[in-house]
């Protein structure tokens, strides 16, 4: 197995010291236009975070089991080497676009997604809020696996993903130099993607680099000061409440469901998706009077 550095755990006391700057920042040079910090939306921030490091260890095991499995069976290997690290890191970014946009367009998936985006602040708290239920991002990651990346490698790859977007949860840092907004996700790149504008909706996915996301198709510059949270917010402060209240949603749907394409859309559709109404039957015309059925005067004739 690789011996590599869990980046997650090493990076704690610098998420702490970030986190304090910035609210020491807001406090002294506040931006009146700017979302800034609610002392109840970082609370249920950090417990989203703290509640993810527990929930993420019990997904970890069948999962894990799953990319021992496929890496048994593989004959292809990719060792870790010096080189080989920044050709998976961008393997792993690759994939975790895909994933990421997954994630937005499909329902199931988005009940587990909606969770980071159900605040309506922005600051690096908010990197901290994420969801309990991650058992839906693994498939998307099998490909590596099985093109013989090591489980252990892949997990050192997306903790360093993970680290990477930490500080572009921020509204402290504006634009940065044009080569580097190019290239990497920055923080006006990823205020975009938190954004319920309907222009800024579903759009810049990426994870390290926003390459991605100019490739194909997904990318949109910061213009216009986003509006955060989500297009129906859910105005509580409760944990429990926000991990599960998109799953909640969906078994609401499904209960009032009358058919099974219906069940399949509420399930696999978009987040938006309604089953379609039959259209409401033409009225036919009622044909013309002809000259037998013309009403007679009602002046009578002429004298």
């Amino acid at each position: 197995m690789p011996n590599l550095p869990d980046v997650v755990l090493w990076s704690i006391p610098a998420f702490v010291l970030l986190t304090v700057v910035e609210m020491v920042s807001v406090r002294i040079h506040p931006d009146e236009d700017a979302a800034g910090y609610e002392a109840k939306d970082a609370a249920t921030s950090l417990g989203m975070g703290l509640g993810s490091l527990v929930f993420d260890f019990l997904w970890k095991i069948p999962i894990l089991a799953v990319y021992t499995a496929v890496y048994e069976l593989t004959p292809l290997r990719v060792p870790v080497l010096w080189w080989t690290v920044p050709l998976m890191l961008l393997a792993q970014d690759f994939f975790y676009y895909w994933s990421h946009r997954g994630h937005h367009v499909i329902r199931i998936l988005w009940a587990c997604h909606v969770v980071h985006h159900s605040s309506e602040k922005f600051n690096l708290t908010t990197a901290l809020r994420q969801p309990w239920t991650t058992w839906t991002v693994w498939p998307f990651y099998v490909p590596l696996i099985a093109l013989g990346v090591h489980p252990a490698a892949l997990a050192f790859c997306s903790s360093a993903s993970l680290v990477y977007q930490f500080w572009i949860h921020t509204e402290r840092i504006g634009k940065l130099p044009r080569p580097v907004e190019f290239v990497l996700n920055t923080p006006s790149h990823h205020r975009v993607h938190h954004a319920s504008q309907g222009g800024y909706l579903d759009r810049n996915f990426g994870g390290i680099l926003i390459v991605w996301d100019r490739l194909f198709g997904s990318f949109v510059p910061e213009t216009d000061r986003p509006v955060y949270g989500l297009t129906k917010n859910i105005r509580t402060y409760n944990p429990l409440r926000v991990a599960t209240h998109e799953y909640a949603a969906i078994a609401r749907d499904l209960r009032g469901a009358r058919s099974w394409r219906e069940r399949a859309g509420r399930v696999f559709g978009g987040p938006g998706w309604q089953p379609a109404t039959a259209p409401a039957p033409a009225s036919v015309p009622e044909p013309a009077p002809t000259s037998a059925q013309a009403p007679a005067s009602v002046t009578g004739p002429a004298a």
